[in-house]
This record gives C-alpha cells, structure tokens and sequence, in this order.
C-alpha cells in the first residue's frame, strides 16, 4: 500500500510535511551509544554521547557508528543490534562512520577510540534500545495513519503493516509523520527467542567491498595536488638529528623538498619511489642518546636488579604468604620473561593530511581519531577544533593504531611542505619504530603443604606501565579546549589522578591480579621499570604476558603436586564456574582422557579477558627441537553471540596471531637498535604451519563481552604446557625455543 492509497486527510498531512521540509528524514538520537563513565569530569556535565539513525523518505536507512573497523566484525556487529530491533535486514542499513565529535567517545575510556574488545558489549543495550525506538514512533505513526491502536500494526521488512490486513507503509513513507511522536521512554527489547539476525550466521556486511576494491584503506587515499612523503628516523629508538646533508637527495628526480622536523629528516617528492630513492642519498648524523648502547640482555639484567632491589607494589595481597612461606612443606620459585613485540599489521603506518592557513584535514586509518586531532595540533598552529578526521578502513590495528606518531609525522611535514602530503612507511621501518608490547620479567613462588596441596603464591611483575607513554596525547584529547601549553601538564595530571580522575594503569598486571585460582595466600606485586623503549597496546595488552606466566606456573604445579594438569585447574577454580566450565567444555571436546598417537602430547590452559573466558587445548608433535602444533581446541563465552561466525573467526584470529607470538615473536636490541625489520627476521605463521582449529562457543545469557581479545592469553602457554609433556623441558620465556 503507497502513501497514495491513504485518505485524504491523513494524505494531505503527510504531503505537505515532506515538501515543506525539501526531504524530511526522521533524525533518532541514540542514547547512551557512547556514553562517557565520568572520568575526569564535574558531575554537572552530560557526556552522553549518541550515534544516531536516519531514515529518508525513499526509505534508506543510515546509520553512524562510532567505532571503526580493522577487520574485527565492528561494522556487522553493531549494524546488527540496531536491524534486530528496528526489523530491517542489516543488509540494507547504510553505513557512515562519525566524525570527530564528544558525543561519539567510547564509555568505557572517554576517549573516541576502538579498542579493549568493547565495541558490542559497550553499545549492546543502546543500539537495540535506538532501534527499538524508532520502530516504536514508526508503528505509532502508522497507527495514526490508519485510524487504529498500535497493537493492530507490526513493523517487518522496513515496513508497517495492519493486522489481518494487506495494507503496507514503508518506513520512509512514515518518517515525517513518526519524527512528531513521543519518544517512548523505555521501548521493549525484543526477547532471545524472537531474534531474527542476532545470534545466526550472518554473513559480514564489509566484505563484498573488500572482495571487489571497494572498500578504500588509508593506504588507498589519494588527495589532488598531494605529494609523498617518506622520514629518515635515527636508527637508534629516542635519537634525534645532530646534521644532515641534503645536496644529493634535493637533486633526485621529483623531489620537492627535504628538510627537518620533530624526530628525523622528512623527502617530498612527487611520487613514492623517487622519495625513497632521493631517501637513499641523505648525508644524516645522529646524535643517538641514551639508548645507544642497550642489548636486550643489559635490559633483562636491569630487570633482574631491579627486581631484587625493589619488591614493588601490592596489587593484589590475600591472606599471609609469609606465614604460608615460613610453614611450607616446599617452596617452589621461578623466573619467566618475554620480549618486545611488535604488530606487524598487515597495512604499516601512513596518512595523509593536508594543512591549510586555518584548517586540517586528515585521512587516516586510526584508532583513535580524537587523539589524531591531538597530534596534528601539537605539530602545527591550529587548534584540535580546526581539524577534521576521516577515519578509513583499517588493514589491522591490534592496538598499534591507538598511537598517533605516523599522524604527527604526517602533520609536522604537510605543514612545512604547504600541500597535502602521503606519508608511508615501509615495512622495515614499521618494524624498527613501532610502539612495542612491553618486555618484561617475572619472579613467581609458590608454597606447598605436606598433603601437597597449593597453600601460597607470590607474583612479582617487573614492567613499564602504558599510560606513561599512552597519556600524551590521550589528557589532551579529553579536553581539547586547553591550549596546547597545558598539554604535558594535562598528561602529568593524569598520571597523577589516577584511580581519582581517570582509571588506574593495569595494563601491566592485568590477567595476574585477577589469577583465578583459589589459593589463599596470594600475592601480587608490581615493580615499575622502564628502560625507554616506546610501548603501547597490543593484541589483548597484559593479559598477552600475564596468561604465559599464570598458567604455565600452575601448570607446573600440577606436575609438582603430581596431579593431572586439568584436574588440578578445575579444582582451583570452584569460585569461577564460567573459567571452569570452558576448561571442562575444551577437555571434552579435545579428549583429554584419551591417548594420543605416539609423538603427540596435549597442553591446556584457560584465561578470562574482556570479561571472556576462553580455555584452550594444544596438541603438537617436537622433532629435531622443533614445535609443531596440530590441533587447537578452543572454547569460549562470551556471553550472548551476536555473530557466531564472528566469534570463530575472532578465535581462529586470535590462536593464529598468538602461534606467530609464542613460536617466533621476539623484537630484540643491539646498541639501540632493533635488529629486526622484515617478515624474513620478524616470522609470521605460515599456512602450511597452521594448525586445525575447533571452535565451540558456550551458550549463553550474560550480556556479550569480548571476542577480538581473547583468544590470544591462553595459546602461548598451552604451548609450552604441550612442549614440556613432550620433552620434560620447562620453556620459561618466549618465543619457545628448544635449542
């Protein structure tokens, strides 16, 4: 039924509402979709922030998300809560991401950003409830139209119709007419067992563009009148530039310009290569600072003497372990450490930004693109008011792209340059200048009785913390209102206002101080070190490190005590059933009571993350010291599944991304410098290397957390659970090396 069929009353009102307004669109705020969580701010202030839904009266829905997609299933996820209740295939939802604005900042942090795996937990109730509401406003207009009580009207298919009838409205032909309802004040959710797209194999709204060339990444962007740009860093981390010679280079064909800026010197060129030729021909001299002469074993040996130095700070202090200590049948004590790690995203950094007298204009595949304002406000004369973000498709981010540095790089060279300018770099030098995953050392002792059972356990963490590095550009993205000579005061605030103003740092103690095991007299300790080598988040931050060091420990526990390694865990972990569930589930699943093949051994490990739990059995084969992992049992919960198929592939992600960690991850140092720089000397996982990977997923009630995450902790040390049961080989510290 068209709009034309209607009355001539109830015609005539709609007519003229849609003519009067040159295409009315009835405009639905999302409340809440982002809602800040009062960090750093007076209670008198709102930060609810919304994404919002637009219907058009040729019945195109659009709506604008507030998180970005780096291949994680964001851009489905989300579609899909607001399909769901709004009863429209999410198909046929057009997709726009936000703009830099307060109102889009993430809940969770305060911050525009995507990451912590919160993208669907986070909105799951505000998207739904956005949906819910419009779909409540277009049946009441609906009903008003035909003269009859909401209950006689469905919403289906983007459509309205009345009960026992063939009468239809597009919700297009509704919009004027619905934006003049009452917004409910508490619309009703759609209960689990009405879903129609929630929790079925969807498939993923991005990859046709994807599969096709559509979809553009920042390495794609191309500006009129732009040049590229390449940087010539000191090959030391924290050099900077003593003198150049620039003669040769400016000479090379198509080069416009060479000159400084902040950290290393910057060729213009009209085109990629010719830059990264004339690059070849710059005369630099470093003057190459504090770091010129560290090793990774002068790191780990300060981290050592650091440790016994200073015990650190309680994070976690259950009952007596000196007195558990002083009565132990045996005390057991170890030491574990891991490297630096980089990301090794498959599209490495690049931007392009064009700088005008009162006006920035960025495009960039960013994470965070409040801080990117930051970034290229610190580098030129404008305010972070003064420029504007698009944020493009992401070819991997794992947290890299939460630091704005290719931005502020970017930034700092258009604004001398006066024309857009490309900047990319290679390969090697996203290797040699990434932010890294933290190294760090570990000194773990536990206490046994008599009887054998666990009585104490001691965890020191030796580790920098990331908001030392993180905060820099993140205080200032809070308030961008502050001029920009607050900004390293707004960073020493926030440091110093945490667990007041802002959250507490955990990102180098997360995974140990929540250790599940009901053990009663537990310790955890921190101890700050941080030798200068630029950190930041990485694929599932501390809990990547603290899941290794918990449970390859209780593991060999187990052993200690003589028990089976899962038994053990299970019996430990009565006051988290969930953890115990997906351990009994993976168990199952895997055979654990079975016998293997000769040659084959099983490792297991469980960890919870992004409120997830995830448990995870290995089985590989060791030949001439080398590790072969077959197969990979995995369960998860993760709470109520929007997209199983999602939740797989994010696990399958995970394994594989934590395989190439905990068999070949390492970035090492040799006066300063990262020895690393291609995928020849940096491995990743092959596909002939790959293991068979099952996947089961609990089911669930609880609302959903995260799954971009949590795949990765329990992996590297089911590993090395494996490895030992196959050698009697203790690994304490990746990569897991037998030789």
């Amino acid at each position: 039924m068209s709009i034309n069929t209607i009355k001539a009353s109830r015609r005539q009102f709609l007519k003229a509402s849609l003519t009067t307004t040159g295409g009315f669109s009835l405009a639905v705020n999302l409340p809440g979709c982002a809602t800040f969580s009062g960090q750093g701010l007076s209670k008198n202030q709102s930060w609810v922030a919304n994404a919002w839904l637009e219907i058009s009266k040729a019945s195109e829905i659009v709506f604008t998300l507030d998180r970005v997609e780096m291949g994680q299933g964001t851009t489905t996820g989300l579609t899909t809560l607001l399909a769901e209740e709004l009863e429209v295939d999410p198909a046929k939802i057009l997709i726009k991401y936000a703009p830099v604005e307060n109102v889009y900042r993430n809940p969770d942090y305060g911050l525009q950003m995507t990451g912590g795996s919160n993208s669907i937990s986070s909105s799951w109730g505000q998207i739904r409830e956005a949906g819910a509401t419009a779909r409540e406003m277009l049946i009441a207009a609906a009903a008003e139209v035909y003269g009859v009580s909401v209950t006689k009207c469905r919403a289906e298919n983007g459509k309205v119709s009345l009960d026992g009838s063939e009468k239809l409205l597009s919700y297009g032909d509704l919009a004027a007419l619905a934006v003049s309802q009452s917004v409910p004040a508490k619309p009703k959710l759609k209960e689990a067992e009405d879903f129609r797209y929630i929790g079925k194999q969807n498939a993923r709204l991005d990859i046709s563009g994807k599969v096709n060339g559509r979809t553009v990444y920042g390495i794609d962007t191309d500006v009129e009148g732009m040049a590229y740009a390449v940087i010539s860093r000191c090959p030391v981390l924290g050099g900077k530039v003593k003198s150049f010679d620039a003669k040769q280079a400016l000479k090379s064909k198509g080069v416009v310009a060479v000159f400084e800026i902040y950290n290393g010197i910057a060729v213009v060129a009209e085109q990629y290569w010719q830059a990264r030729k004339a690059q070849n021909l710059l005369t630099i001299m470093w003057d190459e600072g504090a770091l010129a002469t560290l090793s990774s074993d002068e790191m780990f040996s300060s981290f050592k003497k650091t440790a016994m130095n200073d015990k650190g700070e309680f994070v976690r202090d259950d009952g007596d372990f000196e007195e558990a200590e002083s009565q132990a049948a045996r005390v057991i004590e170890v030491e574990y450490q891991t490297p630096f790690l980089a990301h090794a995203t498959l599209e490495p950094m690049n931007c392009v930004v064009e700088v005008s007298n009162d006006k920035a204009r960025v495009w960039a595949p960013t994470q965070a693109p409040d801080l990117a304002r930051i970034a290229v406000a610190r580098v030129t004369d404008l305010s972070p008011d003064d420029v504007e973000v698009t944020v493009t498709a992401i070819g991997g981010g794992f947290g890299r792209r939460l630091t704005q540095d290719f931005i502020e790089e970017a930034a700092a060279v258009a604004y001398q340059a006066k024309r857009p300018i490309k900047l990319m770099w290679s390969r090697e030098e996203d290797t040699q200048h990434d932010w890294y995953r933290p190294a760090s050392y570990h000194k773990l002792k536990a206490t046994l009785s008599d009887a054998g059972s666990v009585t104490g356990w001691d965890h020191q963490i030796v580790a920098p913390k990331l908001f030392d590095w993180f905060i820099r550009d993140a205080a200032p993205a809070q308030y961008p209102w502050a001029p920009k000579f607050m900004y390293g005061t707004l960073g020493s605030m926030g440091l110093a206002m945490q667990g007041i103003a802002v959250p507490n740092d955990e990102t180098a103690i997360e995974g140990a101080v929540s250790n599940p095991y009901n053990i009663a007299n537990l310790n955890v300790r921190h101890t700050h070190a941080d030798i200068g080598v630029p950190v930041s988040f990485w694929r599932s931050v501390g809990h990547s490190q603290n899941a290794f060091y918990v449970e390859s420990f209780i593991d060999e526990l187990a052993h200690e005590t003589t028990k089976d390694p899962y038994l053990f865990r299970h019996g430990l972990l009565e006051k988290h059933p969930r953890l115990q569930k997906v351990l009994a589930l993976a168990a199952a699943h895997a055979n654990w009571d079975t016998a293997l093949p000769e040659g084959r051994y099983r490792g297991i490990a469980v960890h919870g993350s992004f409120r997830s739990y995830v448990a995870q059995v290995v089985e590989l084969s060791v030949e001439d010291n080398t590790i072969k992992v077959h197969r990979v049992v995995c369960v998860v919960d993760c709470g109520i599944v929007v997209n199983p198929d999602i939740v797989k592939a994010q696990m399958e992600g995970g394994i594989i991304f934590a395989l190439t960690a905990a068999l070949y991850g390492e970035i090492s140092l040799k006066n300063g410098r990262v020895e690393q720089s291609n995928f020849d000397d940096y491995a990743l996982l092959r596909m002939d290397e790959t293991p068979t990977i099952e996947v089961h997923i609990v089911d669930s009630n609880e609302n959903p957390s995260g799954v971009g995450e949590p795949g990765v902790p329990p992996l590297a040390p089911a590993v090395a659970n494996a490895v030992f049961s196959a050698t009697g080989k203790r690994l304490r510290s990746l990569p897991l090396r037998l030789a």
